[in-house]
């Protein structure tokens, strides 16, 4: 059927095509800065606290766009910090990075990989990854490979538990986010990274196993 004849048919049946619109991330008012790609793709670390990505998505929430940004420790590909806003600002950014940052325990010399937005090359940014002892590591422009593991974790949580209609409001997206990374991504999806357990139980097994050999020596 074409969509002409399609067209026609909605019209007499009194239907509409109701469609979400188009996203739009906030453009960059500064100049690029000149940070490497540290990482450079080595995503296999070797302990947790080493490398944390970090990315931002898009979910639909009743009447506009929401944002998610999400701080991923490559170790076992678990989200240690995340934040839901109605603007993809530096703020959002920052308050996932903080969250992480508590959540395990202050940790320090962590390099910190992300894409080339706004949001990470800003200046606050910059500062929080000072204060907080990290290095900065940039995807090279464009390339989406460079920072794969956040875009695959997005990809998951887009397939596998968000509504295709998206959310009702902002308060349904946050709850329902954070128990899929708390409840179920975290602590009872087998992930393939980990040899089929959950991520928690990854890093379990890794802190277990540094205690064993601690009591031996």
């Amino acid at each position: 059927m074409s969509r002409y004849r399609a067209s026609r048919r909605m019209k007499q049946l009194g239907l509409m095509s109701s469609q979400p619109p188009r996203h739009a991330y906030k453009k960059a008012d500064q100049p690029h800065l000149d940070i490497p790609n540290v990482l450079d793709r080595e995503f296999d670390v070797k302990k947790p606290n080493q490398v944390w990505t970090g990315d931002i998505t898009y979910i639909w929430t009743g009447a506009r766009w929401a944002y998610l940004a999400v701080v991923i420790d490559l170790y076992a590909r678990k989200p240690v910090g995340w934040a839901l806003s109605l603007s993809p600002n530096t703020e959002l950014v920052k308050k996932a990075l903080t969250m992480a940052y508590e959540s395990r325990g202050e940790p320090r010399n962590i390099l910190f990989h992300s894409d080339q937005g706004c949001q990470y090359t800003s200046r606050a940014f910059r500062q929080m990854l000072w204060r907080y002892r990290m290095t900065l590591s940039l995807s090279r422009r464009g390339n989406c490979w460079d920072n794969a593991p956040t875009e695959r974790f997005f990809r998951s949580l887009k397939t596998e538990w968000i509504p295709e209609i998206g959310y009702p409001d902002v308060a349904a997206a946050k709850r329902s986010v954070t128990d899929y990374m708390i409840g179920y991504y975290s602590s009872l999806r087998p992930h393939k990274h980990n040899d089929g357990i959950p991520p928690n139980l990854a890093e379990k097994n890794y802190w277990n196993a540094q205690r064993s050999v601690a009591k031996n020596t």
